[in-house]
């Protein structure tokens, strides 16, 4: 039996990941999921494609591995949060998610992969982001000899006034 899903499996995958009942998911078509990993080199697995569809048929989002895995088996995706973290730190490495750190203990994974800067609200540990497209740096410290810089990442972090 193969790993993969084609655009005619659609409806079994479906039924197959809600054991017969209505779809209690709701998502990015099948056959784009599949056309976003194939475009990037991708196998789609099963998995993959199950974890797709949850990623990116809700718009632009951020999510942690652990919020994703609870998406899942609320889903009855069946699916480690093992697989989980593989698969988002697949997706990132091939540009189809940005991945966010925020404290060095929490990473969040982005859907959009434009250059943005967020917020990060610290009592809800929300990442949110900054709508100003004008935010402009105005000076950036000097880049070792041999290195460029791939991306600048701002996180504002916001709490409540007390």
């Amino acid at each position: 039996m193969s790993d993969s899903i084609s655009v005619l499996d659609d409806a079994a995958a479906v039924a197959e990941i809600n054991h017969g009942r209505q779809p209690a998911l709701t998502g990015c078509p099948w056959h784009d999921v599949n056309e976003m990993l194939q475009s990037v080199g991708l196998r789609p697995t099963r998995q993959r494609m199950a974890l797709g569809w949850l990623l990116f048929g809700k718009g632009a989002r951020h999510l942690t591995a652990e919020m994703l895995y609870e998406e899942a088996t609320l889903a009855k995706v069946p699916v480690s949060l093992a697989t989980v973290y593989n698969t988002l730190n697949q997706l990132t490495d091939s540009g189809l998610l940005r991945q966010v750190s925020v404290d060095g203990t929490k990473t969040y994974f982005d859907t959009n992969v434009t250059s943005h800067h967020h917020y990060y609200l610290e009592n809800n540990h929300e990442l949110v982001d900054i709508p100003d497209q004008n935010l402009v740096l105005t000076k950036m410290p000097e880049v070792p000899e041999g290195f460029e810089i791939s991306r600048i990442d701002m996180v504002v972090r916001l709490r409540k006034k007390r």
